[in-house]
């Protein structure tokens, strides 16, 4: 009898073990890469593992997120996105909102933001290596550097920025849904007083230019403004900084790729692909979508209606699309990874975290070309029971 003939099964499997795939997971969706699930919230859904199908789900407007907006639907965590969020949209409204602030993370103007990263990065270095061997690179370089990026893209004072951390903690929490609430509702009253104050004084940055929008075509709402300024902080400053640590940990804790490195910086922008491969940053499946119309998916249909959800880790390695998909290869070639998602709602900023991802370890192994762990790897510890993967600390020596 297969796992659906027997029912859903309970959605996620178990807790996420470091940066490990679940093993029941990989089972179960080895068998049947769509299968039935029961989330922890609102019911059942299909979950989408291959890497094909996947890409399906994430592109084809079959599959909406402006459906999926609303308490009353499957999903992974306790609150749903608000609908203002860009996230919770379809076009046309998410092209709308998409065209407003996408100018800033395109592949040309985040390159123009490097000089700025490398100033970062080295200041962080510098303060580092002062204070001494052994240091936490998640309380001296991986946190700081992106909290620090987007604070100054958007104009939000970086003095703020352990606020943010709380805050964005808060919200990103699996298992303290009160507090995941208290703290969404924290960073939309700042983010509210921020544009208020943009609305008296214009200012230049991201959110000012935002504001200063005069087409009443175009014009942001109030909610809008404040959604969108939500989403870019949490998605800059959370995502960013645990696979910062998580890059580096899988680096030390694997030291002839380390050493790969070192000796051959240029493949840094490759590596920057495959370690975003095979690490699963996030903790779960992703986002929900619900099927507008019945799909053929995976030998399966999907009803209209149906809530369908996506399982990154895995589809990133589907062995129909990588060669030796285990394996970390820096000189893999083509590594169409879905970590950043695919179709309307890929990752805004991924060009963003890129860089900064490239700046860190171009910097690390020029620099600090002895850095190694400073306990043995069973030893570091984990954040737990929130969405995003990452080590609550990091200690490193060189």
């Amino acid at each position: 009898m297969t796992a659906t003939e027997e029912g859903p099964r309970a959605y996620p499997f178990g807790p996420a073990d470091q940066l490990n795939v679940d093993p029941k997971l990989a089972e179960a969706c080895g068998e049947q890469p769509v299968l039935r699930v029961s989330l922890p919230y609102g019911g059942d859904a299909w979950l989408v593992t291959r890497h094909a199908d996947v890409r399906t789900v994430l592109a084809d407007p079959r599959f909406s997120r402006a459906a999926a907006a609303g308490e009353d639907v499957p999903r992974i965590v306790s609150a749903g996105l608000p609908r203002t969020s860009m996230l919770s949209m379809d076009p046309p409204e998410h092209s709308r909102l998409r065209r407003r602030v996408a100018n800033p993370f395109t592949v040309r103007r985040v390159e123009a933001m490097r000089p700025r990263a490398q100033q970062i990065v080295d200041g962080l270095l510098d303060t580092m290596i002062a204070t001494g061997s052994p240091a936490d690179l998640t309380q001296m370089l991986t946190w700081p550097l992106p909290i620090t990026m987007i604070c100054e893209l958007l104009g939000v004072p970086v003095e703020d920025r352990d606020r943010f951390n709380a805050w964005v903690d808060g919200l990103l929490m699996l298992s303290d849904p009160a507090r995941s609430a208290r703290d969404r509702g924290h960073l939309n009253d700042y983010l509210a007083g921020l544009v208020a104050e943009r609305r008296v004084e214009p200012t230049s940055d991201l959110l000012g230019e935002l504001v200063a929008v005069e087409d009443e075509e175009n014009r942001l709402t109030e909610e809008e403004l404040v959604s969108l300024g939500v989403s870019l902080l949490s998605a800059g400053q959370e995502a960013t900084a645990n696979q910062i640590g998580n890059f580096v940990y899988t680096l030390l804790t694997r030291p002839e790729l380390w050493h790969e490195l070192v000796a051959d910086p240029g493949l840094i922008p490759d590596a920057v692909e495959e370690l975003s491969r095979i690490i699963p940053i996030s903790a779960t499946a992703g986002f929900t979508r619900i099927a507008t119309e019945d799909v053929e998916l995976g030998g399966q249909t999907v009803r209209a209606g149906d809530a369908v959800v996506t399982e990154f880790s895995l589809a990133n390695r589907d062995p129909e699309v990588f060669d030796r998909p285990e394996e970390i290869d820096f000189r893999r070639k083509n590594i169409p990874h879905v970590t950043f998602g695919h179709g309307i709602h890929h990752c805004l900023g991924a060009a963003l975290a890129r860089m900064e991802l490239r700046v860190v370890l171009d910097t690390l192994v020029r620099r600090l070309p002895g850095l190694h762990l400073a306990v043995p790897a069973d030893q570091v510890t984990w954040r737990t029971e929130r969405l995003i993967r990452g080590a609550d600390a990091l200690p490193v020596a060189w």
